[in-house]
């Protein structure tokens, strides 16, 4: 959910950012008092996303500017179709607009490619997740995209849930301690709320794992004969959770092995922003 909070506090900081002296073309070239009209409009078949923040960048330049939004986030569209009209001031307009399409092209980019893993493991019972592989400052923008796309969102920082991956597993090691017994241990001193979730990346660490009660175990990089594997293997005893190379090529036959959840990094990391644009009426 994106709060009222966290939409001014990004889209103001890139406002700031754009135009730290104000618009210097605007309030030179058009007069004060000129009023202009313009079409969001897309030039290629997607998924929107943003539309609140597109609103927030105008509104926050501007309050007399006017935003009517013709479609939702989630909403498919097609090339030519206008997605949000804009009204009011000419320099409040011109001012955001660059904010304003730098947001919502990207959010609309996170949600079309998110559509597509969806899309791709549709019939199976695996839901698309995205990760923490997001642009700093942005990451409550780029998780909105990913639901918009109608994947689900992942833990949203290291203060919401214990995630334990290779690096940690191997300091565990060192110290000498059993995993069994280190992840027992934490689950003891842990609120009965927080999720625990424990990468591995071989089939012989998940009996500790299930021994310890995690509650998710991550299989990562794992090969196809191996994810079945592991899936028979875990066999309801906790969430079996996808990551590694997955790409749209090969989330099919992932979510195939049977497996509850697949983690996609490339939603969010190497998503391309839509190619949208805001077309002033002449008329």
């Amino acid at each position: 959910m994106l709060t009222v909070a966290t939409l001014t506090r990004v889209v103001g900081a890139a406002l700031e950012e754009d135009a730290p002296w104000g618009d210097l073309t605007s309030t030179t070239l058009l007069p004060a008092d000129a009023t202009a009209a313009a079409d969001l409009v897309a030039r290629e078949t997607g998924v929107f996303s943003g539309g609140e923040v597109f609103a927030a960048a105008f509104a926050l330049t501007d309050a007399s500017v006017t935003v009517d939004q013709h479609v939702g986030d989630g909403d498919h569209f097609a090339p030519g179709d206008v997605l949000a009209s804009v009204s009011g001031s000419a320099r409040g307009i011109l001012t955001a607009e660059r904010v304003a399409l730098n947001f919502v092209q990207r959010m609309s980019g996170i949600a079309t490619v998110t559509s597509a893993y969806v899309a791709a493991v549709d019939g199976t019972r695996a839901r698309i997740v995205d990760t923490r592989k997001t642009t700093p400052g942005l990451r409550a923008f780029e998780r909105h995209a990913v639901v918009s796309g109608g994947g689900h969102n992942h833990r949203y920082s290291l203060s919401d849930a214990v995630m334990a991956k290779d690096n940690h597993l191997a300091v565990i090691a060192r110290s000498g301690a059993d995993l069994a017994t280190a992840l027992r241990d934490a689950l003891s001193r842990l609120p009965h709320t927080v999720h625990v979730v424990v990468e591995v990346d071989r089939l012989d660490q998940i009996p500790a794992v299930l021994d310890g009660g995690a509650h998710t175990v991550l299989l990562d990089n794992f090969s196809l004969e191996d994810l079945r594997a592991g899936v028979a293997l875990i066999d309801g005893r906790a969430t079996t959770e996808a990551s590694g190379g997955v790409t749209l090529d090969t989330v099919g036959d992932i979510a195939r092995t049977g497996v509850d959840v697949i983690s996609v990094g490339a939603l969010t990391h190497s998503a391309r922003a839509l190619d949208l644009g805001l077309d002033v009426r002449i008329s």
